[in-house]
């Protein structure tokens, strides 16, 4: 601080203390910043090493999954005998089958996305702190 932001009793001028706050937001703003990137950084890493292996997984799990199906319709056909629509039969039960289990799926992948956030939480808790921290701050200056 220079001489010219204290009044003549020794307090600090009005405009010297919204320049300190200034700083010191811009401060608070650039770390808090910084600390988001790194946050995304990582996590962007981490995909980056498992997506070639997650789509390989994928592929073979997807070959996987059409052989059983087929599989199991050829298994089912056979228990129609002679009956000139056991096709049909046989992919109607194969396809209810795996309507229901997809449902089922998707029901448990929807509770687990609503219970856990994508947001970045070591910043946002951070950054609440840093709300109450400015708050009583501001409530103490004045």
């Amino acid at each position: 601080m220079h001489a010219g932001s204290y009044s003549a009793d020794g307090e600090r001028s009005l405009a010297s203390l919204i320049a300190e706050i200034r700083d010191e937001l811009k401060s608070v703003v650039t770390t808090r910043v910084e600390m988001l990137k790194a946050e995304l950084r990582e996590a962007m890493t981490a995909i980056a090493a498992g997506l070639p292996l997650a789509l390989v997984a994928a592929v073979m799990v997807a070959t996987a999954y059409l052989l059983l199906t087929l599989s199991l319709v050829a298994l089912i056909v056979v228990a129609f005998g002679d009956n000139p629509y056991r096709w049909f039969f046989a992919f109607l039960i194969v396809g209810f089958a795996w309507l229901i289990l997809g449902g089922m799926a998707a029901f448990f992948a929807w509770n687990q996305f609503r219970e856990h956030s994508f947001v970045p939480k070591k910043t946002v808790e951070v950054l609440k702190a840093d709300k109450a921290w400015l708050q009583s701050e501001i409530r103490g200056a004045v």
